[in-house]
């Protein structure tokens, strides 16, 4: 049965009663006037921190994890700010645990191939690296010389590589892509704990994977009564090519990707309104997803980071 979406007013309530619960010296509750904030101070989160705390960090680390989002659609259950709200949410756990600083820069990315749908923002790849690269610039002239670049749209995937690559050529800094750093990591925890994908259907952007990721993460902002499954078409050639992707077939996945979400200029036909009647790419049902699924998925993306954080801590302690 499909969970109903709490009405706006009752998740603020919650939250509120959250706040209130966890409101700490220099926050009292009794001050707060603000009928919607709820937001709670969360450790090692920039947009939280103060000068100070920011220059005690300092002294025990020099390494920023920056989460690389976007502003999309993502079908009919889950918001717009889906990618930049779970990976900061991600960020935040993994900094819980080790000494990274979280600081989130930009909310859009790339996504041309989802401009057919309502809310979403793009901008130019070459922008996008441009406000990356310069923000790390500012972190680096306060101290900071190490940066975890964690790519959280797929579509970001050649920026975050530029990105990476322009710090650590251009400036003083110190850069890695969190998402390969941390693969070894995660490979041998994703053999033991993670769930085996299926290969039959097509379960791709705003499918099961990102909605159960989005129910442990965000949970008051998915809305399960509204999920419903695509209907997918696309060029016969790419139809074709569908069976050896599910397979497993890595040059056949290679290719696929290649041509499949592309922007409708492009005149490839594979936009994600050419493609979907929802936004979502793939024919599972969204809402089969579980929140234990989004629950295991995240702990071991953390785990990972955490490992390799550690790790290059052995190697290259903070100076």
């Amino acid at each position: 049965m499909r969970s109903k979406r709490p009405p706006l007013l009752l998740r603020i309530a919650a939250c509120a009663i959250v706040t209130t619960a966890f409101a700490d010296a220099r926050t009292p509750a009794a001050a707060q006037t603000n009928p919607l904030w709820t937001e709670v101070e969360v450790k090692n989160y920039l947009p939280h921190m103060t000068v100070p705390e920011v220059q005690r960090f300092l002294e025990r680390s020099d390494m920023v994890l920056i989460p690389v989002a976007s502003l999309e659609q993502h079908g009919l259950h889950l918001p717009i700010g889906t990618d930049y709200i779970n990976g900061v949410e991600q960020a935040k756990l993994i900094a819980q645990e080790v000494d990274v600083l979280v600081a989130p820069i930009l909310l859009p990315g790339q996504s041309p191939y989802h401009m057919g749908f309502e809310g979403t923002i793009t901008l130019p790849s070459t922008l996008v690296q441009e406000v990356y690269v310069e923000a790390v610039k500012s972190l680096i002239n306060h101290g900071f010389k190490r940066f975890l670049i964690m790519n959280a749209h797929g579509g970001n995937r050649a920026i975050t590589t530029f990105i990476v690559d322009r710090i650590n050529q251009e400036t003083a800094g110190i850069a890695v892509d969190l998402g390969a750093a941390s693969a070894p990591f995660r490979d041998r925890a994703m053999a033991a704990t993670a769930p085996v994908p299926d290969r039959t259907v097509l379960d791709r952007h705003g499918g099961t994977p990102e909605t159960s990721s989005s129910l442990y993460l965000m949970p008051t902002l998915v809305d399960m009564e509204a999920a419903e499954p695509a209907t997918v078409s696309m060029p016969d050639h790419l139809e074709a090519m569908l069976p050896e992707v599910l397979a497993g077939d890595p040059t056949a996945l290679t290719v696929f990707l290649a041509e499949g979400l592309k922007d409708a200029s492009t005149g490839k036909g594979t936009s994600s309104s050419e493609m979907s009647s929802t936004g979502v790419w793939g024919t599972r049902d969204p809402s089969e997803a579980t929140l234990e699924r989004g629950r295991t998925m995240t702990r071991v993306f953390v785990d990972a980071a955490v490992g390799f954080v550690r790790r290059w801590n052995e190697i290259r302690p903070p100076s």
